[in-house]
């Protein structure tokens, strides 16, 4: 309609470089004076592609609920682990920096994430003060500020990278190997590198060892059925599925956490694994 007020602006702006490589967040400013409640978002995309674009959809809706959103491009793929994590910290702790800018409460900043996406956004707000993640300083004279966020929001994360890639390698085996599991292995290969990097960020792992970590409120969304997220780990002592394992493991730990189940296909036809 002519006229008509825009109810989000959407800009795109460098918070980090790497070299000639820079990195953007998607910004989704709600109408309005704020202060507002942030959200940083993370792609999916097995950590292997996706940028942040990909969330397009979700941000504005969420942004015209009233959040300030920044859907981040970070490393991925063959940059390997923890590359991602340290993209992610910085970008939480940039936001923070720019609060009067952007008009958003620095005590109210969230991560959502889908899938792989989903898992980081975990993992970034269990260890906000690892030193690998917070390794890049803000620029001199920026404002005292840390990576720590307030929630967490996942949409079908693979929470357990390692029991994920051996459930993908057991379907990838079957006579009829089972879609998501072609090429899986490969993917976690490419950005994982070794066993080794998915038990250690591994949010579940992180929780069974007994790691000291922050455990802000958490949500979690789960399409039903779903194989490729909401499965069993037969090496797992625990009785029930991967999400049911982390909700007890996170409770258990002090965290609060909810699980929302819905029909597998209302969730958004972006989803990647």
């Amino acid at each position: 309609m002519t006229g008509a007020k825009e109810e989000v602006i959407v800009k795109d702006v460098e918070y980090l470089r790497h070299g000639e490589r820079p990195l953007l967040a998607r910004l989704y400013k709600p109408e309005g004076k704020g202060p507002f409640a942030a959200v940083v978002d993370l792609h999916g995309g097995a950590w292997t592609s996706g940028d942040r674009s990909g969330t397009e959809g979700l941000d504005r809706s969420l942004a015209k609920a009233g959040f300030f959103v920044a859907s981040l491009d970070f490393r991925h793929a063959a940059d390997g682990y923890p590359a991602s994590l340290i993209d992610i910290n910085y970008a939480i702790r940039w936001l923070k920096a720019h609060a009067a800018r952007f008009c958003i409460e620095p005590k109210r900043v969230g991560i959502a994430g889908q899938s792989s996406g989903g898992h980081l956004a975990m993992l970034a707000a269990m260890r906000p003060f690892d030193p690998r993640y917070a390794s890049i300083p803000l620029p001199p004279g920026s404002p005292a500020v840390d990576a720590s966020l307030s929630s967490v929001a996942m949409s079908w994360p693979v929470i357990n990278p390692l029991s994920r890639y051996r459930h993908a390698q057991k379907h990838a085996r079957l006579p009829n190997p089972t879609p998501f599991s072609i090429g899986m292995k490969e993917k976690h290969d490419t950005y994982w590198k070794s066993e080794e990097a998915m038990a250690e960020g591994n949010p579940m792992l992180i929780l069974e060892r007994g790691e000291k970590a922050l455990f802000p409120p958490a949500l979690w969304v789960q399409g039903t059925p779903d194989i490729v997220h909401d499965y069993h780990d037969d090496e797992a002592e625990f009785a029930g599925n991967e999400p049911e394992r982390f909700i007890a493991n996170y409770r258990k730990a002090g965290g609060e956490i909810d699980l929302f189940t819905l029909d597998y296909a209302l969730r958004s036809s972006a989803v990647t694994f």
